[in-house]
């Protein structure tokens, strides 16, 4: 090294360090392309066999039923021309070999494929499902795929696929080469650049390097982290914003499923197995006193508890909520707490309770007669007065008293849920400065306009600003909540960070669509779908080939039971095929009573269901069926499992988890989803039937094409929901967000350090 300058010494000292680094990148980036790269092809070869057989499927199910051998032959033949495909066989469900294409491999044939693909159903026979697998042939790889082949119900056999797959180990290799390359060429340009920094810049690098030495050495041993902080901060952040970023990316793809466990797991990587503090007016658990002085458990109809209970089981924590049932009270402890749920006890509510006068103010008046009209585009006028403004801030005030009791430290996290608690992130972080808070709105978010008729809208917008994060199910609900914070407050928003800063302070704005929890605890206790549906039609006295649809809502005037009804009475005017065949069940659960307009939408409900009964009904055939009465969970279940298609007809709304719940119950893959464009699900479930729910035109020709469909079609478009909802499920809304709190969480704790070892340093010493 001593041939060599400073510089060069310098420029190598760094240049080696950088060529191993980047070594070591491209070996990982290799891995990872590579394991990429084959999960795609792999996939993409699967596809193709499915279109392969969904594209000869009738033609092979014709010359399997006449046993014409010859046809069958030449069929597959035609199948084997594309360049991919080497050989194709037809298997009978004996496994016996139908056709095959000239030279099909033995080693892949239907004696040895074929058992992989049955298994025993649950009435004692055979089902069938698909097999993939790869091998080496020919030396090279194959994929062999085993797929049923079905036609109008029945299963007449198998088709066996082999494909080529050495042009994708091709492929993979010209991808493995290019992506060294690269990294060589990276390699090359940064040693260059390094030298050339090296070269020009060493005197004042060196310089800076003295100034920072001599500054740590002088500055008091408490005080030299503030100093080094003060200087590579923005080099540590960049550093903190690629580590999440990766850790983020490694997560999606080596975490499998969201699941409980999972969320259980990311609670104690990202925040120590803490739990998490929940307020929410409505509690997961009532206890209700019985006419005979009992007690019983019951489940409030509510898609927010149905949400965040499974979530609350995973995580444990303490659930703040209204203490609303007749037995509450005699139920908890000296402390206003109760272990739940029963028999398993894995978190704690904590009930706060309020007095007719504030339940009436807070509850009824302000956030359901004024803000719930007010983001729901229903026409419904919303109506503010201050004696429901001063209920509405003692309540929130109060929630925050009870939430600073129940925080385990200085720097907690807390979920603050929806419209009745608009005020309270402000409240809170004036209580607990270092909480880590995320506000979700779980109703849609008005347009700033609309926004502006409620007389309080600042103290609204200021309050959600107490939050670390607002959460929203959509972009469109963030967007508009941005607009308002633009138009009303002198605030600085970040549109491509989708943040805001007020009086210094900065709050993210985020999308977070809401889910369900998969698998549903509930179907470990229901019967099949055969025997829930045999059990709905003999409730009701309904004959076996009934075609059965079903709504289920709270009784509330945004979720369009009335357009829904009027929908069934003008399927009947348009198909009278249906007439007498077909009967609409609609679950309505009694809502907010205790206000006018929601009295006067059951009466208007009942009218409609008596008049289109009168109409259409003959002896004991009635086309509408309304339950006006809470059913619990299990029963709901049951009626999702026995529908022939369920029916989401919202006006407006932020999610909807009825049309989500409906295909987790759907385990048999059947079954048809009508779905209303005006709700949040919309943008996710796209294969479900969409509808515009005020027009009775479209509603009802999507009706009928829902009691139409094939059995195969229902079975398509559910499997995809399926995968969707599996995939993105209410573990997974949880974890993004605990991880997103969790990472802002550790960010301010290390601001704060950086912020106290600057004043520190800045600050001077005590006197002699």
């Amino acid at each position: 090294m001593a041939v060599f300058s400073p510089s060069v010494r310098s420029a190598l000292r760094f240049a080696v360090p950088l060529l191993a680094v980047l070594g070591l990148l491209a070996w990982g980036a290799t891995m990872v392309v590579d394991a990429t790269a084959q999960a795609w092809f792999e996939r993409d070869v699967s596809l193709r066999a499915q279109l392969a057989v969904s594209g000869a499927r009738e033609g092979i199910a014709a010359h399997v039923r006449s046993g014409d051998r010859r046809r069958l032959r030449a069929l597959l033949e035609d199948i084997a021309r594309d360049d991919r495909i080497l050989a194709v066989e037809v298997c009978s469900t004996s496994l016996a070999t139908l056709a095959a294409t000239p030279g099909f491999p033995e080693d892949f044939g239907c004696a040895r494929v074929g058992p992989q693909a049955q298994r025993a159903s649950g009435e004692g026979g055979v089902a069938w499902r698909p097999v993939e697998r790869t091998a080496h042939l020919r030396g090279g790889r194959t994929q062999v795929s085993a797929l049923p082949l079905e036609d109008r119900g029945e299963t007449l056999g198998l088709v066996v696929l082999v494909q080529d797959l050495s042009w994708a180990d091709r492929r993979q290799g010209s991808t493995r080469q290019f992506t060294l390359l690269a990294f060589a060429l990276v390699a090359a340009a940064g040693s260059v650049a390094t030298f050339l920094v090296a070269r020009f810049s060493w005197r004042r690098w060196t310089a800076e390097m003295r100034r920072f030495l001599r500054l740590s050495r002088s500055a008091p041993p408490d005080a030299r982290d503030g100093a080094r902080g003060k200087e590579f901060q923005p080099l540590l952040a960049d550093v903190r914003d690629l580590v999440a970023s990766l850790a983020q990316e490694r997560d999606a793809l080596e975490g499998g499923p969201w699941s409980p466990e999972r969320l259980r797991q990311t609670l104690t990587r990202h925040l120590h197995g803490e739990g998490v503090i929940v307020v929410a007016n409505r509690e997961p658990y009532i206890h209700e006193r019985a006419p005979d002085g009992s007690i019983r458990v019951a489940y409030p109809a509510s898609g927010l508890v149905s949400a965040l209970e499974p979530v609350m089981r995973a995580c444990s924590g303490t659930w703040v909520a209204h203490g609303s049932g007749s037995a509450d009270r005699a139920t908890v402890d000296r402390h206003d707490r109760i272990r739940v749920p029963p028999g398993e006890e894995s978190y704690a509510i904590h009930r706060v309770w309020l007095s007719p006068e504030e339940e009436q103010g807070y509850y009824y008046g302000f956030a359901n007669e004024g803000l719930w009209p007010l983001c729901h585009v229903v026409h419904a006028r919303p109506t503010f007065r201050i004696g429901d403004w001063e209920h509405y801030q003692r309540v929130n005030e109060r929630f925050a008293e009870v939430t600073q009791g129940e925080a385990p430290g200085m720097d907690p996290i807390v979920l603050v849920q929806d419209y009745h608690f608009a005020l309270l992130p402000r409240m809170l972080r004036e209580r607990i400065p270092r909480a880590t808070i995320i506000a979700f709105w779980h109703i849609p978010w008005p347009n700033a306009e609309s926004f502006g008729i409620c007389p309080w809208h600042r103290d609204l917008l200021r309050g959600l600003l107490g939050s670390s994060v607002v959460g929203f199910h959509t972009q469109a609900h963030c967007n508009n909540f941005l607009d308002a914070v633009d138009r009303y407050l002198e605030a600085r928003i970040d549109r491509e960070r989708q943040s805001v800063v007020l009086e210094g302070r900065e709050t993210l704005v985020r999308p977070y669509p809401i889910s369900v929890e998969w698998p549903s605890h509930r179907l470990a206790s229901l019967p099949p779908v055969a025997e829930c549906r045999r059990q709905v039609l003999e409730e009701h006295g309904l004959p076996p080939q009934t075609l059965l649809g079903v709504g289920v809502d709270r009784l509330d005037y945004t979720k369009g039971i009335e357009e829904r009804l009027l929908a069934v009475e003008r399927l009947l005017e348009r198909f009278p095929e249906y007439r007498g065949r077909f009967t609409f069940v609609q679950l309505a659960a009694p809502s907010r009573t205790a206000i006018p307009r929601y009295r006067a939408l059951g009466e208007a409900v009942e009218a409609a269901a008596e008049r289109i009964n009168q109409r259409f009904g003959a002896g004991s055939y009635r086309p509408v069926i309304l339950h006006r009465e809470h059913h619990g969970p299990d029963s709901v279940f049951r009626y999702y499992r026995a529908a022939d298609l369920c029916y989401v007809s919202s006006l407006h709304d932020g999610m909807n988890l009825v049309a989500k719940e409906f295909v987790s119950a759907r385990d048999d893959e059947k079954g048809v989803l009508l779905l209303s464009r005006f709700t949040g699900a919309a943008r996710e479930l796209a294969e479900a039937l969409l509808v515009n729910p005020y027009d009775l035109e479209e509603a009802s020709t999507a009706m009928a094409a829902a009691l139409a469909m094939s059995k195969e079609e229902q079975g398509e478009r559910m499997r995809a929901l399926r995968a969707y909802v599996a995939e993105f499920n209410v573990y997974r809304w949880a974890g993004r967000m605990l991880v997103d709190a969790a990472r802002l969480r550790q960010r301010e704790r290390l601001t704060d350090r950086l912020a106290i070892g600057q004043g520190t340093l800045l600050e001077p010493g005590p006197g002699p």
